[in-house]
């Protein structure tokens, strides 16, 4: 069992920065990918960025350039370096880690991007 506790979220001006934290505990010892979805009202979970055990990652076309993933595996800890943010990226930030062959997900933080 991998629980997930999320950190970082809040209210934020248009072009400005946040970071999120997600820090991984229970049995996680090889845990390949984490990542970061987003939903934002009346639409579905969406992938945001991932990262691998040894550090490769992905991003959605619409935050390239703007985000950056990264993690410590020996805090167990998934970050997300969001900058030049715009009301488009309001949204539920969920931390996601899979671990043999099984999804987890934190409880959410909320980003708000003011215009």
């Amino acid at each position: 069992q991998v629980k997930l506790v999320e950190s970082g979220g809040g209210l934020v001006q248009a072009g400005g920065s946040l970071r999120l934290s997600c820090a991984a505990s229970g049995i996680t010892s090889n845990i390949n990918v984490m990542g970061w979805f987003r939903q934002a009202p009346g639409k579905q979970r969406d992938v945001v960025a991932t990262v691998e055990r040894g550090g490769s990652t992905t991003y959605a076309d619409s935050v390239k350039g703007r985000f950056a993933i990264s993690r410590d595996n020996a805090k167990n800890t998934v970050y997300l370096q969001m900058s030049s943010l715009n009301p488009e990226d309001t949204a539920v930030y969920y931390c996601y880690a899979h671990h043999f062959g099984t999804g987890y997900w934190g409880q959410g933080t909320q980003v708000t991007v003011s215009s």
